[in-house]
C-alpha cells in the first residue's frame, strides 16, 4: 500500500490525502446505520474508499482517516468504543 505518516493523515485536507495516497472514493449504497465505511486494496494495490451517504462531514472525515490509518498500517489511536476497525 501507500505509503504516509500518521501526523500527515490526520492534518492534510481529506481530498488532497486521496490524490496523494491515489485512492478512489466511491458512494456505498450500504445503508446499515453501523456501516461507517469500507477500504479495500485491488489485486493491483490500488485502494477504494466506500462511504455510506448521508453521513454529516465530521462523520464521513472520521471514518474515512480511521480507515486509511488502518489499511496503510499506520500506528493510529484505537478508535472509540462501541466504533471498530475489522479486517477481512
Amino acid at each position: 500500500m501507500k505509503s504516509a505518516t500518521i501526523d500527515h493523515l490526520m492534518k492534510a485536507p481529506l481530498p488532497q490525502l486521496l490524490v496523494e495516497l491515489g485512492v478512489d472514493l466511491v458512494e456505498s449504497n450500504i445503508t446499515d446505520a453501523s456501516f461507517f465505511g469500507a477500504l479495500v486494496e485491488r489485486r493491483d494495490g490500488t485502494l477504494i474508499l466506500a462511504m455510506p451517504v448521508g453521513r454529516s462531514p465530521f462523520e464521513r472525515d472520521t471514518a474515512a482517516r480511521m480507515l486509511l490509518a488502518e489499511g496503510l498500517g499506520l500506528d493510529a489511536p484505537p478508535v472509540p468504543a462501541p466504533l471498530e476497525v475489522s479486517r477481512a
